[in-house]
């Protein structure tokens, strides 16, 4: 069962920044600017081209957070765990960001699994073990769950990660014409309640950001709502002109 509630108002999604859109002189609505980079260690390529994306990736948010005033927010410790292995020198300058705030490790979760045919107990493990690692690496424990690009999430879903610590799930598919509203409360068959935002594609074309978000601007609806850019389903994040274009818009 599934309870659609208009009055959520907040997005756990980290330490993002935000965006206050202005009409006529008078406050309107706040918009947090999620910036990412979906990456899928391995899909249409072998998990050495996963790594090359990640490194690539993980290399110009890192340079790009050192000249703007910007939040980059990544999961999945086996991404992570490319950087730790492949690139230690990095791992170490991202282990600093996390601490000053310019890096959010969101999810906290080993992968982004398939949420309909696993059963409960392998996606219990996602978190468990995505838990352990990130407390152990960067000392945080993320309580809002991400899986940004699964085709569909089992109902056992709420169970699982309110019982794991975690209060709130952010995910893209089904597509926002599946669902009545793009933030809600999601009521789980034991009961368990975790508030749920949909809030549109993940990624941004390159140098599209700036136009995306003030897109997403003039039709929110919601006090609070969160833009994701970046370029992202084989990596990229962030670049120098969307970061541009956004710090002046």
């Amino acid at each position: 069962m599934i309870s659609f509630r208009k009055g959520w108002m907040e997005i756990r999604s980290g330490k993002e920044k935000e965006k206050t859109f202005y009409q006529g002189g008078c406050k309107m609505k706040k918009t947090h600017l999620i910036c990412n980079a979906h990456i899928d260690p391995i899909w249409q390529w072998d998990w050495p081209e996963g790594a090359s994306a990640t490194l690539s990736t993980f290399y110009t948010a890192v340079r790009l957070a050192e000249q703007f005033d910007y939040i980059f927010c990544h999961n999945e410790v086996t991404v992570y765990k490319y950087v730790e292995e492949f690139a230690p020198e990095l791992f170490s300058r991202i282990q600093e960001l996390v601490k000053l705030g310019k890096w959010h490790v969101m999810g906290g979760w080993y992968l982004q699994p398939d949420c309909n045919m696993p059963q409960g107990e392998s996606i219990v493990r996602q978190i468990r073990e995505g838990q352990k690692y990130f407390k152990e690496k960067f000392g945080v424990c993320p309580t809002t769950a991400i899986n940004f690009d699964p085709f569909g999430h089992s109902v056992g879903i709420v169970q699982i990660v309110k019982k794991c610590g975690q209060d709130s799930y952010m995910f893209c598919c089904p597509g926002s014409g599946e669902l009545p509203s793009e933030q809600f409360v999601w009521i789980g068959l034991d009961g368990s309640k975790i508030k749920v935002a949909r809030p549109g594609p993940y990624n941004s074309a390159l140098g599209k950001s700036a136009e995306k978000i003030k897109k997403y601007g003039e039709r929110q609806t919601f006090d609070s709502g969160a833009v994701l850019w970046g370029v992202g389903n084989h990596g990229g994040g962030p670049s120098f002109k969307d970061l541009s274009d956004i710090e002046t818009q």
